[in-house]
């Protein structure tokens, strides 16, 4: 059984990259909120809406994000989510970062970055 500070590290790590994956959900179809919140709790990445919905109004404000309102055929309209150019721009950023981070976080873990300190 994991302890609390195990599950505090964890929710911690994926704060820090929630952003990411919302972007990354959006890159492949325009979504709304409870949708959005499915998928990242489909996958584990567990999301509630007090934490999701002031992250998608920060991405909207910085640009990233656009919203249209779509008719629901159950309840009220949609607000459905949708990339930017500079929101696309913005994901490849995070996606070249992921891609170095992970690598560095590899060569840390297997010892390879000792190869590289001067002797």
């Amino acid at each position: 059984m994991a302890s609390t500070n195990d599950e505090n590290a964890k929710a911690q790590m994926r704060k820090g990259i929630l952003e990411y994956c919302i972007l990354s959900i959006l890159s492949r179809e325009d979504s709304y909120a409870p949708k959005i919140i499915s998928y990242l709790k489909q996958t584990d990445m567990i999301v509630v809406e007090g934490t999701l919905y002031p992250l998608l109004t920060r991405l909207k404000n910085a640009g990233y994000l656009t919203y249209r309102w779509e008719e629901s055929p159950q309840g009220p309209p949609r607000k459905f989510y949708m990339l930017t150019a500079s929101g696309r721009d913005y994901l490849r950023m995070l996606d070249e970062a992921w891609d170095e981070l992970v690598a560095q976080i590899a060569a840390i873990r297997h010892g390879a970055a000792g190869d590289k300190q001067e002797k």
